[in-house]
This record gives C-alpha cells, structure tokens and sequence, in this order.
C-alpha cells in the first residue's frame, strides 16, 4: 500500500526553499490550518508524489481524495476551505485585481527570481534578471505607502505572493536604496515579523536572512 494511501490529515509536500511552496505554507500558517508538512528535495522526489501528481511538482496538497498541484490553486482552495480569516476580498471586482496583481508579480518578479535561485545559465542572462527584478522592485515601491498591505486595507493572498519574493532578495544579492524604497522597507518590517509569516517559514529560508 503507498504511504499516501495511509495519510488520514492533509498533506503538504513541499520545498524548503521555494517561493511557491513558500505561498502556500504562508496561506496555511495565517489560517491556523493543522497539516502534516513533507519536506520534499526536489532533486530527489518521492515514489508517493509522482503518485498522486502527473507532473510530480512543489507544491502539491494532499486533501483527503483530492490532489491540489498549483500553488495559486491550491492557495484559492485553501481560502474557501476555511474561510477565516478571508484573505481574498469579498467583491468580484476587488477579486479581479487581486487576482491580476498576483498575475503580475508572477511575470515581472517571480520567474526572474527562479532563474536566480537556481543559478543556472549564462552570467549575461542572470546579470540581466537580477537588474530586471531590482529595478521592477523599486519603480513599484511608492504604492506601499498607500495601504498597510499589497494594495489593500487587509493581509490578502497577493501579500502571500508577494512576501516570499522580497524575503530571498538577500539570497540573490539585490539590494535596495533604502531612500526611496522606504514604503517598501516598512511594508517588508511589518510582514516579515507577521506572526503567520514567522510560522511559514522553514529553517532553509531562516539562513537566507541570517
């Protein structure tokens, strides 16, 4: 019998170090949600995950029957399995441009981020995102003057995106003008001693900071 056939709680594989698995951790953690964490080596999977996924991919939620294998899906799933605390507006419209945010810093931030996590490539090509991703960071800035959160008078799914982004800045050595990013370094004070946040994360994303 597969030890996922055994598993009776929701599970969470996992990558310690991901941004993506990070989203989801946080989305958990700001929830209260009890869920058994595997911690998965992405270059050494487990038989159970190629399982239970075709595309034996991080994140993957393991929720009864059903197989969650996107982390903004399973992000969307976990917010109206248990409601409380919301962390997508109410109103369609407020919705809408929460989920377009999340959109955006996928496209301008977190495939730029990839490449350089993993390092891997011509020097050209990482020299180039690492500028890409710093200079999209601070043209946007200023907004977090506007709102305690990510566009928004409440901690909301963008902010889960978001968050793990800006936590592995100092991974990939980008630095910020503290000058005019001063909003944004606020913005990243508040969340980054958020209770949900401290709970998220995972000893291999404690060292990034340290």
């Amino acid at each position: 019998m597969s030890v996922v056939t055994k598993r009776s709680s929701m599970t969470l594989f996992s990558d310690a170090r991901d941004q993506y698995s990070h989203r989801v951790r946080m989305v958990l953690a700001e929830k209260g949600v009890t869920v058994d964490i595997v911690d998965v080596d992405p270059a050494n999977k487990p038989e159970d995950l190629a399982e239970i996924n075709p595309y034996n991919s991080l994140p993957t939620l393991l929720d009864r029957d059903l197989v969650l294998y996107e982390a903004n899906v399973i992000m969307e799933y976990l917010d109206e399995r248990f409601p409380h605390p919301p962390l997508l507006p109410v109103y369609p419209v407020q919705r809408a441009l929460s989920r377009l945010w999340i959109t955006r810093v996928e496209r301008e931030w977190s495939g730029r981020l990839d490449l350089l996590m993993a390092g891997k490539g011509r020097e050209t090509m990482l020299t180039k995102a690492k500028k890409e991703l710093r200079e999209s960071i601070i043209s946007i800035a200023p907004i977090f003057a506007e709102k305690p959160f990510f566009m928004n008078d409440e901690f909301t799914l963008v902010d889960c995106c978001v968050a793990p982004i800006l936590w592995r800045l100092k991974e990939v050595d980008i630095t910020l003008p503290e000058k005019s990013t001063r909003p944004l370094q606020k913005y990243m004070d508040r969340i980054f001693v958020r209770q949900g946040f401290r709970a998220s994360l995972t000893e291999a994303e404690l060292e990034m900071r340290e």
